[in-house]
């Protein structure tokens, strides 16, 4: 017994340590290198939060072209989408407006002139040799990508961009790197340039005569990341110039944070008590479970640096009625078990495998809703998918393994009266006699 109370000591401890962690963030010091977990509340590190909840940056972008055309247009918006899905900002929004105008709306960001920056520049994508002749434009980048590994024979792995060229590039290309390389220090360089102004200047120390080059310097993964983003959706069918930037509150007011943070407390506080009342000790089990679930959801947000909007917010909310619904249909096969007669253990047992497949099919379902509105969906609806699918996958969690870990240890401390476990004593007088 000693050792299941234990057990459940452990795990609420836990819960309760992991819970402070997300709010408040912790420190570490591993091999002399700090690391560092970010509070939820952290507005640089912790969840971002939609448009519709903090606010952020507005960007009107005109073309010009004298008369660009729809499919311009489209191209422009999916670029610049692309950017700023690439970068994390996968709430916000990239719409035309009239004929030559595009609209961008930044969550988070209140600074325009560094949602500017962020979004990256807008003109064609250029890369310039030290005599200042076009070698390359985006047009001649088939792919563009952050890469984290050795680039020589020493084998000390860092983070670089590779880059792959379309054949028509790969001659030209050649030739540049040829005379770059020959070049003396400070000059043997090809810059990528952007709006004119250089982004990038790497050094050319040989000739490359092949389909891929590397990039490599003092880079970070984001600074990589970023790199790699410019060069693939840096090719825009005409210049554009940002003829209006400013900064804009939430959409939904000062308090809609608040009010729907409260209304998800309210309503998960009132599913325990209901989960309690109805099946007893599973269901004081279960609002355990609710409380790791809350928990690690916020955490799984943070390390993934997750947009959390309103509809993100419902997409929490429905995972959470999905984690309660797969311990409803755990709790009833159990009671089932126990109407038929068997033992308490006997009944945990089979109640659970009984419930398994349901509740792996039930959550495997909405899983692939979640991923189809990840992959096809845009703005919000793609955060509503990235939280619906975080919460399911921690549901399934501490649903199957949680609640019956915890379940485990109540039973070994010798609670086994079926009527802590959701069998009513008149259910149980009235069995007795029908035997």
């Amino acid at each position: 017994m000693a050792k299941s109370i234990s057990k459940l000591v452990i795990a609420v401890l836990l819960i309760v340590l992991l819970g402070y962690i997300a709010l408040n963030g912790l420190s570490l010091t591993s091999v002399g290198m700090p690391y560092e977990i970010y509070s939820v509340f952290d507005r640089e590190n912790g969840i971002r939060l939609g448009f519709d909840l903090s606010g952020g940056s507005v960007i009107v972008y005109e073309a010009q072209d004298a008369n660009p055309d729809d499919e311009q247009m489209s191209t422009v918006v999916d670029i610049m989408y692309k950017r700023l899905d690439n970068l994390g900002f996968t709430e916000a929004t990239v719409s035309k407006q009239g004929d030559k105008r595009v609209l961008v709306e930044i969550p988070t960001i209140t600074n325009p002139d560094e949602a500017i920056k962020v979004l990256g520049a807008t003109a064609e994508l250029k890369f310039v040799d030290s005599e200042g002749n076009t070698v390359l434009t985006g047009k001649n980048v088939k792919e563009a990508q952050a890469v984290y590994g050795p680039i020589d024979e020493s084998g000390v792995s860092q983070h670089y961009v590779q880059l792959t060229l379309n054949a028509d590039a790969q001659a030209a290309f050649f030739d540049a790197t040829t005379r770059m390389s020959q070049k003396e220090e400070g000059q043997n360089f090809i810059a990528i340039m952007l709006d004119e102004e250089i982004y990038s200047q790497p050094r050319v120390q040989e000739p490359i005569n092949s389909d891929t080059a590397i990039i490599s310097g003092d880079f970070t993964a984001e600074t990589a990341k970023n790199l790699a983003t410019t060069i693939k959706e840096g090719q825009l069918p005409f210049k554009l110039l940002d003829i209006e930037r400013r900064s804009a509150g939430p959409v939904l007011g000062e308090d809609a944070l608040k009010t729907s943070i409260l209304a998800a407390i309210i309503g998960i506080l009132l599913v325990m008590l209901f989960m309690i009342i109805i099946y007893r000790l599973p269901g004081l089990v279960a609002a355990i479970s609710l409380a790791a679930y809350v928990v690690l959801v916020l955490l799984v947000m943070v390390a993934t640096k997750a947009n959390l909007s309103l509809p993100g917010i419902a997409g929490i909310i429905l995972s959470i009625g999905m984690a309660v619904d797969a311990n409803v249909i755990i709790f009833e096969r159990i009671k089932d078990e126990l109407k038929n007669g068997k033992t308490t253990g006997a009944a945990m047992r089979a109640g659970f495998n009984r419930a398994l497949t349901a509740v792996i099919d039930a959550n495997i379902t909405t899983a692939i809703a979640a991923v189809v509105l990840f992959i096809f969906g845009t703005g919000t609806i793609k955060g509503f998918a990235l939280t619906l699918g975080i919460g399911i996958v921690v549901s399934m969690f501490t649903a199957i393994i949680l609640t019956r870990f915890l379940l485990k240890a109540i039973f070994d401390m010798n609670l086994r009266n079926p009527a802590l476990y959701g069998l009513s004593k008149s259910k149980k007088k009235e069995e007795e006699a029908n035997a």
